[in-house]
């Protein structure tokens, strides 16, 4: 995000990079027209330019050709303002308009607000609620953690959006870049001379679910047995005190820790498979959070 900002933001500052409270400094916001329409233009600047950035980014298309970047904007269908006389048109329904940004990438100016006028577009910036300029990028992380760990690669889906939402004339801005993992396409000796790694790695995955299914199995055993057991003592006490058993004595049966455990079972049963499947690329976008969530809620419940 932060090698991002200082490609396709303008007036992005290394300040913003700490957090620091109080921040050193103020938002990233735009002020007037001409910014708002020199930011955009530094963004595609930024894009259409990926060649000159030290990371190894490309274009998502196949044959690394430039994709349009998209511009949304949400306006309010009408937002007319009269100051000097204190009046006002207004419908608080919101207009999505959305278009592909062409520019001339031979040529080094970008005017994205002559594009806007070919298109008949006209930009009402009282009734203009937030400005979004989206595009996404591919590249492929080398990284020297070892040799069980092949380069990762990814595809950015990178939104820049201006919030105007207070109309208070400071428009917002923020970028958000979206991590999806993508199947790599690497050198096949290098997975090859990694095959023992492999194999290690998938015997744990695998014995870690053998043990917790073995476990789970168990402890719905026990339940299951424990409730046979209540309607058991549930008619003796009929036939032999002609007396219904409490709620509390049936509760005596219910053996929560047993729950847990299954629970637990389940839940690093289910994360463990899926950190197979991932290891083993057949996923081709990025669960690493869905994985985490499952081992580390299972694990946590092992200590109670």
């Amino acid at each position: 995000r932060v090698t991002f900002s200082h490609l396709f933001l303008k007036d992005w500052d290394s300040a913003k990079e700490v957090n620091a409270y109080p921040p050193a400094m103020g938002p990233l916001a735009v002020y007037t027209i001409n910014e708002f329409y020199d930011t955009i233009d530094y963004a595609y600047s930024g894009y259409a330019n990926l060649n000159n950035a030290i990371g190894p980014y490309s274009y998502t298309a196949e044959d690394n050709k430039m994709i349009e970047p998209i511009l949304c904007l949400f306006e309010y269908k009408e937002g007319t303002i009269f100051g000097f006389n204190e009046s006002y048109v207004f419908n608080s329904e919101i207009d999505e308009t959305c278009m592909n940004v062409t520019h001339n990438t031979t040529n080094n100016n970008f005017f994205t607000k002559t594009l806007l006028e070919e298109k008949h577009i006209t930009i009402n910036f009282s009734a203009l609620v937030k400005a979004t300029f989206s595009f996404s990028v591919k590249t492929i992380n080398f990284k020297a953690a070892g040799p069980i760990s092949p380069p990762d690669c990814y595809k950015f889906d990178i939104q820049i959006t201006f919030d105007n939402s207070d109309h208070d004339g400071q428009v917002l801005l923020s970028l958000d870049a979206e991590p999806i993992r993508l199947v790599c396409k690497g050198d096949i000796e290098y997975v090859t001379d990694n095959k023992i790694d492999t194999v290690l790695r998938s015997t744990l995955n695998y014995l870690v679910i053998i043990i917790c299914s073995i476990s789970l199995i168990l402890c719905s055993r026990a339940i299951y047995r424990a409730q046979q057991l209540k309607e058991i003592t549930v008619n003796f006490f009929k036939i032999h005190f002609n007396s219904e058993l409490s709620a509390e004595g049936r509760l005596e049966f219910l053996n929560m820790w047993y729950i847990m455990i299954i629970a637990n079972d389940i839940l690093i049963i289910v994360g463990s498979a899926v950190k197979e499947q991932i290891e083993r690329e057949q996923f081709t976008s990025d669960q690493w959070n869905i994985c985490s969530v499952f081992l580390g809620t299972g694990n946590m419940l092992v200590w109670f």
